[in-house]
Formats: C-alpha cells, structure tokens, sequence
C-alpha cells in the first residue's frame, strides 16, 4: 500500500516531544488537518494553546502516558532525550504498552539516516527503538531524516566557543529542513502505515568543513575550522557517505537559505 494511501478517518493525532525542534513544526502543521490534535510535554505548566489539547506525561517513568493517549488514533512520535539516550528505550516500552492498551492505530516514528550503518552510542539506540516498533503488532510507518539545520546550527554555536571548530574529516552532511520533514510526517499520519517510508534528504550535500565554514560567516565569527579524522569503525562510517542519502534528495530548502532567514545564528 502506498505512502499516500488516506487512512486516518477524523481521529486524535498525538505528537509526542511537542515542544523540542521538530515537534514544534509538526504540532504546527498537525493543527492544519482539521483533526483533534493532542500535544505531550513533561512539562507541568501547559500553554494556552487554542485548537491543541496539551497533557503532561513522562515517557522515562510512563506516569501520565495511558491518559494522554486515550481515545488517540495516531501517533507521530518526536520525543527522543539526546541528552540521556538511554531513557528512549522504557521510554519506547511506555509508549507502546500504553498505545497496544489505547488501541492506538498508527505510529508514525523519525529516524536518522544511517543509523544502520554507524556504530554510534545514541544511533544504536534509535536503531533499537525502530526494532522495537516494528516487533509492537502496532502498525506502523518509519521515516528517517537527514541532519536538521537548526541541529546544526546549535552545534556549530557550541563549538565556535573555542578559537578552534573542530569537525570530522571527509564526512559528508545533508541538511535537510525540518519543516520539510513536518510536513512528511504528517503526510505519513494522514495515510495507512508503511512501515519504512523513503527516506529524506536535504537538496544537497555538504562535506563537514563546508557547512561550519558557512556557519561561521553567516554568524560573523573569524575561526579556524580544522577537519579531524576520527578513528576505528565510527570515523570510516562517517567517510563513507553513511550521514546521507543522496537518492532521496527531495528536501527543497538548502543551507545556504536557513542561514539567510536566520538572523543572528550565533546569538541562537
């Protein structure tokens, strides 16, 4: 069955981390389709927000989780603790003992390209959690998604902090907009499960040394940028190409212009 196959008949769609970069634009574009629309947040203070019900739940521990998805048809799963990766997987069990308890009809999870192929910490982790939903008996669609620019841009302000910018070598990078990829996932809400979706790239690719190299004029900071080769198995990845997904360049908006529409990226 196709991507665009319509299967959500008027039901709740819940958007998990609703709060964080891309939960934003898809809590945004979510309150478009005309559909009850839930947002979940750990936070105990809730916004006034018309046309959204915010609940409070905690994913790590479950507490609050079976009431915010109660009566919920989809779910677009954006919650992830990059911080502490290794709250994703009860946080994963939580989710979907309360989504098989719900009877919760789709789970639409992101993802990171290459994930499959690099043997990073935090990777390793998203791999699980895509393991996890396909074993669940939920139905399902997984996009993965190249690097969002407004990650990168946060990352590139942390490391323009010393005289130095440190980057992998020969790694290549594929920013893709975040809004774009709302935009996908809702689509993907929208229609019957597809358990792996095409993935999703930006229009075009980037060694690492490039995109802080732009970063740095954009933001008006004078830095020396030194590409580093990482070592083992991660570093060979990384030369590999495995960060991006040339083939699925559908992505539309390009680094150059999230630089220009962001005024003062340094300043965040």
């Amino acid at each position: 069955m196709s991507d665009d196959a319509i299967r959500n008949d008027g039901g709740t769609i819940l958007v998990t981390g609703a709060t964080g970069v891309l939960g934003r634009e898809v809590l945004a574009r979510a309150r478009r389709t005309g559909l009850p629309v839930r947002a979940m947040t750990r936070r105990t203070e809730l916004p006034d927000d018309p046309g959204v019900t915010w609940v409070t739940a905690d994913l790590k521990t479950g507490a609050g989780v079976d009431e915010a998805l109660d009566g919920v048809t989809t779910v677009v799963h954006c919650a992830s603790d990059v911080r502490h990766p290794k709250n994703d997987i009860p946080g994963w069990h939580h989710l979907l003992d309360s989504a098989r308890r719900a009877g919760v009809g789709h789970i639409v999870n992101i993802s990171i390209v290459g994930i499959d192929r690099i043997p990073y910490r935090y990777y390793r982790i998203k791999l699980e959690g895509e393991r996890l939903l396909a074993a669940s008996g939920i139905p399902w669609t997984n996009l993965r998604a190249t690097q969002f620019p407004e990650l990168l841009n946060a990352g590139f302000r942390a490391l323009s902090k010393l005289p130095v910018v440190l980057v992998p070598a020969k790694t290549a990078c594929q920013p893709v907009d975040q809004g774009e990829v709302a935009d996908r996932l809702v689509a993907l809400a929208l229609a019957a499960p597809s358990g792996q979706a095409t993935e999703m790239g930006g229009p075009t690719v980037y060694t690492a040394d490039e995109l802080a190299r732009t970063w740095c004029r954009a933001a008006g900071k004078k830095r020396r940028i030194v590409a580093v080769r990482i070592p083992g198995k991660l570093g060979a990845s990384f030369r590999s190409g495995a960060l991006t997904t040339p083939e699925q360049a559908t992505g539309v908006r390009t680094w150059e212009e999230y630089l220009a529409g962001k005024s003062g990226v340094a300043a965040g």
